[in-house]
């Protein structure tokens, strides 16, 4: 049990520290609505988000239309936060840490 427990703090802890240099990284470059959709994915630690972000999980935690979605999440690529899966209608993005 304790080696576990040392093993699940360590996760914590690296998972923590990578986060950090996430939020140092893209802190400043990121708007409003890209942190609020952010949050949610950093929240469960490094299991990560369940499926991974999609247009329309995007739409309904930032409360805003599809082309600005799209386009959040097209910004969120290119600088390198997201990294994409699948393709067309169905791509969804994991968060790149």
């Amino acid at each position: 049990m304790i080696l576990d427990a040392q093993k699940d703090a360590k996760e914590l802890i690296q998972f923590t520290l990578k986060k950090a240099k996430f939020f140092d990284k893209y802190g400043k470059q990121l708007n409003e609505r890209q942190l609020k959709a952010i949050q949610p994915m950093l929240e469960n630690g490094a299991t990560g988000f369940e499926g991974g972000m999609t247009a329309k999980k995007y739409i309904a935690i930032t409360k805003t239309s599809k082309a600005t979605a799209t386009r959040d999440l097209q910004d969120l690529h290119e600088m390198g936060v997201f990294a994409p899966e699948g393709a067309g209608r169905s791509v969804r993005y994991e968060l790149v840490l």
